[in-house]
């Protein structure tokens, strides 16, 4: 099978600070980029038929986890509230 070939463009998603902590530090801990991470994590989920991470690989994440104080489950996933920068003066 050869490689797909793709075009990927620039995005300015914003995403939870301490997640991105825990995908920057996944990402290194495969030795891929962090768009590379995303995309396998997404494809995974669409396709519907396997999870994207094998046993070990989520032991590394609750480790990333615990190292970046993420304490969010998928179940925080549409209930996340926006916290106001203004209110931290």
């Amino acid at each position: 099978m050869s490689n797909p070939v793709v075009e990927r463009v620039q995005t300015g998603v914003r995403i939870e600070k301490r997640l991105l902590k825990v995908l920057k530090g996944l990402a290194e801990y495969f030795d891929i980029s962090l768009g590379d991470l995303l995309e396998g994590i997404v494809l995974h989920a669409f396709e519907g038929k396997a999870p994207p991470f094998r046993p070990e690989h989520l032991k590394a994440i609750e480790e990333l986890k615990r190292v970046y104080g993420l304490d969010l489950d998928s179940s925080a996933s549409h209930r996340m509230v926006e916290r106001n920068p203004q209110d931290e003066n």
